[in-house]
């Protein structure tokens, strides 16, 4: 029937369309039918037909203002100059403004061109061209992560991309540490938070914090750090550590005190807050073989170079720099980096006074204190049964899940969480293949023929070999590659060259979590800390810097004394 009338059905329409725009004569009384449309996701109304200048898309603004099909760049211009109710055409040709860049292309340029400067450089003797293409890719990521010309998940996916293309890895090379444990324990970490905050128990704990040693920020801090080292020995992992609890207690403190990077009031206490208990979980990991999942590695590493260390000798060693590292950062970034809001004496009387408004535990705070409680449990003893950290932590979020304290809607709403996962599992990757590749094994024996050429003593010589130990870790995104890549090599330099063997191991395995403050990817407390948006990516380099350099002193300087005294030379 359609097709036989297709001519009458064609012609009525293009006569409505042309009453449609006719502009009706002063008094004139116009007759066009009312036409019924069904906006997607809105109830069916009448909407009166007006303005079609051409047969091109409409779009309809409903009685709500909103708009459907139309492009997000005059959506806003259209539901202003427009009746509610009417429908719009829009003309593409002339609304299109041309691509609309999602990256900033300088930046995303600059990073090109240093990988493409690298690639293009011939590879020095001794290193693959094939390790050398990544290394090239591999610092293009890195500046990418650094001047951000896109999101880090989007950063991380060009460069996968870049060296899935060029051929320098496979897919299953590129993917690899997707597999790895440390990322999905950051993202499980990020919706145990969620749920950590979402129940209410992180206000409460937060009030119960605030109403002890709430009257200044200085005070919560000391606080927390002193928390996050009680907790190091038991917890062998700092990400479970840093982004299951400590983050998100710290988060709840920031939001109870009305500090929120969404409200722009982060540097009122949060930014503050954030940097100094990832500076201080960085040193805590260092202070005992079970505060950081790969300081048995170390120890392993060390035997098999004829050295013992037990637990008693590395947090004993660890015990003087690392308290005075502990102590002096809150107090040292308070004046750096120093908080709004310093002194709240009325914040005790106002916690308590929430704390009562909150009354008794609801059931889902109870939920998650129990979750927590069985993934904690599982974090430090789950070792001696099989159970390692990530299941710990599924554990926990599967019971969160199923009560319902979270969704899992929440979960994939969780954009930080995604991100982190996807950033931090691409460096890894790379990270790894360049060790496998050979280049860690090549920069590793450079250092080693350099330094032990020198003909300095052993205690400058031993300077030297920490300074570039530490500050290679720039090319690392954990701490557990970098000592699998590196800790053999310069530990065999260092006793070379005449640093006592028992003193050289332990310093290096510390300070292979000491180096994880430089950077937003080198060990696993600090995704968790810088998803949390408090502290800009330049800050956080820029005291992460200047934080390695103290503690590079301290340990050297006042470390160095007290092995003096314990005999270790």
């Amino acid at each position: 029937v359609f097709l036989y009338h297709r001519k009458t059905l064609f012609t009525m329409l293009m006569s409505t369309a042309r009453a449609a725009v006719m502009p009706a004569k002063a008094g004139a009384k116009t007759s066009r039918p009312s036409m019924k449309f069904t906006c997607p996701g809105k109830p069916s109304h009448l909407v009166r037909a007006a303005r079609l200048p051409s047969l091109t898309p409409s779009v309809f603004v409903g009685k709500d203002d909103s708009t459907q099909g139309l492009d997000a760049r005059v959506a806003g211009k259209v539901s202003a100059a427009n009746v509610p109710g009417e429908i719009v055409s829009v003309n593409a040709a002339a609304t299109d403004g041309g691509i609309k860049w999602g990256a900033d292309l300088k930046k995303l340029g600059t990073c090109i061109a240093i990988a493409a400067a690298m690639w293009v450089i011939p590879p020095p003797a001794g290193v693959t061209m094939q390790a050398w293409h990544l290394l090239a890719i591999f610092l293009g990521t890195i500046a990418g992560i650094i001047t951000q010309p896109l999101p880090l998940g989007a950063v991380a996916m060009l460069g996968l991309g870049a060296s899935m293309m060029t051929g320098v890895l496979t897919f299953q090379a590129a993917f690899s540490a997707f597999a790895s444990e440390i990322p999905w324990l950051i993202a499980i970490a990020f919706w145990l938070s969620g749920g950590f905050i979402r129940s209410g128990l992180g206000s409460r704990i937060a009030y119960s914090i605030v109403s002890v040693f709430g009257k200044t920020t200085l005070g919560l801090t000391y606080s927390l750090v002193l928390a996050e080292a009680l907790l190091a020995p038991a917890i062998p992992s700092v990400a479970a550590r840093a982004g299951g609890l400590l983050m998100p207690l710290a988060k709840a403190l920031c939001l109870a005190c009305g500090s929120d990077p969404e409200n722009g009031t982060e540097k009122k206490m949060g930014a503050y807050l954030m940097m100094t208990c990832f500076l201080c979980s960085t040193v805590s990991s260092g202070m005992f073989i079970t505060a950081m999942a790969a300081n048995p590695l170390a120890v392993n590493l060390a035997l098999d170079a004829g050295i013992a260390i037990s637990w008693g000798t590395w947090a004993l060693s660890a015990a003087v720099p690392g308290l005075c590292c502990l102590l002096l950062t809150p107090a040292l970034l308070y004046v750096l980096y120093p908080p709004e809001v310093k002194d709240t004496p009325d914040a005790p009387a106002k916690a308590k006074e929430e704390l009562a408004k909150l009354g008794p535990m609801s059931t889902d705070e109870k939920l998650t204190a129990g979750a927590l409680g069985i993934t904690v449990a599982l974090w430090i003893f789950g070792s001696s049964i099989g159970v390692n950290a990530v299941a710990a932590a599924l554990t926990g979020l599967s019971i969160l899940l199923v009560t319902g304290v979270v969704s899992w809607k929440q979960c994939l709403s969780d954009n930080q969480a995604w991100d982190t996962l996807t950033w931090f599992a691409a460096l890894i990757a790379m990270a790894a293949y360049l060790n496998k590749f050979g280049f860690i094994a090549w920069f590793s024996s450079k250092v080693v023929g350099v330094v032990g050429g020198l003909g300095l003593s052993w205690q400058g010589a031993f300077g030297l070999i920490t300074t570039l130990y530490f500050y290679s870790h720039y090319f690392f995104a954990s701490g557990a590659a970098h000592i699998g890549a590196m800790y053999t090599a310069f530990l065999s330099v260092a006793i070379a060259c005449g640093t006592p063997g028992l003193l050289a191991a332990l310093a290096l395995g510390q300070l292979s979590n000491v180096m994880g403050c430089l950077t937003t990817y080198g060990i696993g407390s600090a995704p968790p800390y810088y998803g949390t948006g408090y502290v800009p990516q330049s800050k956080w380099y820029q005291w992460g810097f200047l934080f390695s350099v103290v503690y590079l002193a301290v340990w050297l300087g006042l470390g160095g004394a007290w092995w003096k005294i314990i005999g270790l030379w």
